[in-house]
């Protein structure tokens, strides 16, 4: 499932990523690339382990924790402390697919990557080029969105970043490891969950609610990973 979840970060904690990162040092993405990524891999990050990184990260963590669909979604079980990229002109991130699994380089952190997730921190218009293309059964899709915006889907999928040609695209990336591990099945929740709030909100004495509201916490129940 790709989702587009809006609004994650208010307008103030976009400029404040902005800010920060203004006085950030850089170094190479590949620092963190696996063997196949980093053959086409072009962009800078902050060190994972750096007080800016730690800082935006705990923002980051805090609003997708907050946010009713990101938890709808995702159903987190472990989130991968965020990390920061920054694409300048000319700079790209070729076909790849993620780690499955990822190991902080500081903290005792050890995630299965179920969900992959990118938060724009730049706006469109900063920057040309930059798109993320996601690729799934259904084909090629394309994602370049506001500042503040995030968009999940499988770590299983190819993807890659097209070239920038203007400007300079930062953002955010993390994965997830979902109490959910079948794709299917977190898509099904997902969607019985949307149908059951829907349903409250418009009709809020259904008599079907609670039964409905029992399958979904059943279904949790079956497949959900401790």
């Amino acid at each position: 499932m790709m989702l587009h979840i809006p609004q994650v970060l208010t307008a103030e904690q976009v400029a404040r990523c902005k800010d920060v990162m203004v006085r950030a040092g850089w170094v190479d993405g590949n620092i963190t690339a696996g063997h196949q990524a980093g053959r086409v891999k072009n962009n800078l990050q902050l060190p994972e382990d750096s007080a800016e990184a730690r800082e935006l990260g705990e923002m980051v963590r805090g609003a997708v924790m907050r946010h009713p669909m990101f938890m709808s979604a995702v159903l987190p079980l472990q989130l991968y402390p965020p990390m920061f990229n920054r694409y300048d002109a000319g700079m790209t991130f070729g076909e790849h697919i993620d780690n499955a699994i990822r190991t902080h380089p500081v903290q005792p952190v050890r995630v299965r990557t179920d969900v992959s997730s990118t938060l724009f921190i730049s706006s469109p218009d900063d920057y040309d080029g930059g798109e993320l293309v996601v690729e799934d059964t259904y084909g090629s899709h394309s994602v370049k969105l506001p500042a503040g915006d995030l968009v999940i889907y499988p770590a299983t999928s190819l993807h890659h970043v097209t070239p920038i040609t203007r400007g300079s695209r930062i953002g955010c990336f993390f994965w997830t490891q979902s109490m959910i591990r079948d794709v299917s099945h977190r898509t099904m929740l997902f969607d019985l969950d949307m149908a059951i709030i829907g349903l409250t909100r418009d009709v809020p004495d259904h008599p079907s609610l609670p039964a409905l509201t029992g399958h979904y916490h059943n279904l949790l129940r079956q497949w959900a990973e401790m």
